[in-house]
């Protein structure tokens, strides 16, 4: 399983499983405690994207390097034992990487500097070649339509957005049946890749240019992590920018609010019934259920360890004004739930 995403990058390992109904018992949210789990190499910095394999527990790790100028960069792609030990990494330089999943052998990867879709063998190393599969498009029109909102007083705004026609996949997830779905963060787009483990060369078709995909947030990054639920009749949306955790009945629904005010709502993880997600302005793990409630918080900065490494959650947003900026060692880290209410049984292996 895994988590990840935006603003230079926080990831999280959620282990072990409960129930939808354990957590619905609680009379608030129940409050997880965060551990550390494993330091990047160093030179490596800004995890962003997070896969498993679920044959063998090891995970992947991809970096979202956008310093200035282009030639300070080290993106990389990381492979570690499900233990925490580094196996191997495999360099991309000056282009960062967003989304990662796992599929039949291969680890599919958003690159995100360079607009593509590519993979690689999961048991990959330093030399192991990487496999183009299609180029993002500029889309036409480059940016959604206007969004119109309500006000109380009766009145109406139009929220206009702009894009120079960038690419921006961020976040990935795959179906049941082997197709692809990709959020597009700058052009405020989905997309589905039909049986994306075997076409060559794979056809892109967009899903949906709704409004509610772009932002005019500080945080400009809209679209962002993808999750199905559990019979895969709903597609589940973050907008990092908005704060909203989206949803959208396929295969051609309406993209409707889910739940609000979770800023800089990123990497998205459905597992037993909640949709895990990372407030990744305030530093923080969320569990909602399908009705949009918060039923479990983990997480939140608590200062910078002797090594460099941030203490909970790391965040490192716009300069100056947030203690996590000064982070020197970039790790990740790893939530333990507990187990299910008594009489329920959990659906997830035990770590």
């Amino acid at each position: 399983m895994s988590l990840s995403k935006r603003s230079m990058g926080i990831l999280f390992l959620v282990l072990a499983g409960a129930s939808a109904c354990g957590w619905a018992e609680a009379q608030g949210p129940q409050l997880l405690e965060v551990e550390p789990f494993v330091e990047l190499p160093a030179g490596v910095r800004y995890p962003e994207g997070l896969a498993v394999n679920p044959h063998n527990g090891e995970i992947y790790v991809g970096t979202f390097d956008a310093r200035q100028p282009a030639s300070t960069r080290n993106n990389q792609l990381l492979r570690y034992a499900a233990a925490g030990r580094l196996l191997a990494q495999r360099a991309f330089a000056a282009t960062p990487l967003t989304g990662l999943g796992y599929a039949d052998g291969q680890i599919y990867i958003l690159n995100f500097g360079a607009g593509k879709l590519q993979r690689i063998a999961a048991e990959f190393a330093a030399d192991t070649p990487v496999e183009d599969l299609l180029d993002f498009p500029q889309l036409k029109p480059a940016a959604p339509a206007a969004r119109t909102v309500a006000n109380p007083d009766g009145s109406q705004d139009q929220i206009h957005f702009g894009s120079s026609g960038m690419p921006a996949p961020n976040g990935l997830v795959f179906a049941g049946n082997g197709d692809l779905y990709v959020s597009d963060s700058f052009q405020g787009a989905l997309y589905r890749i039909a049986n994306t483990t075997r076409c060559k060369p794979c056809a892109l078709e967009v899903l949906s240019r709704d409004p509610l995909l772009a932002t005019a947030g500080s945080l400009p990054f809209g679209a962002n992590g993808l999750a199905f639920n559990a019979d895969e009749s709903q597609l589940y949306i973050n907008n990092a920018g908005d704060g909203r955790l989206l949803r959208m009945r396929l295969p051609n629904g309406e993209v409707q609010v889910l739940a609000e005010s979770l800023p800089g709502a990123d990497g998205l993880l459905f597992h037993d019934g909640l949709l895990w997600l990372l407030a990744n302005q305030i530093d923080q793990l969320l569990g909602l259920d399908e009705q949009g409630l918060i039923r479990v918080r983990a997480g939140g900065f608590q200062g910078i360890a002797s090594n460099g490494a941030p203490r909970d959650l790391p965040l490192t947003p716009a300069e100056g004004d947030e203690w996590e900026e000064r982070v020197s060692t970039w790790n990740l880290m790893r939530v333990r739930l507990p187990p299910p209410t008594k009489g329920e049984s959990a659906n997830a292996a035990q770590p």
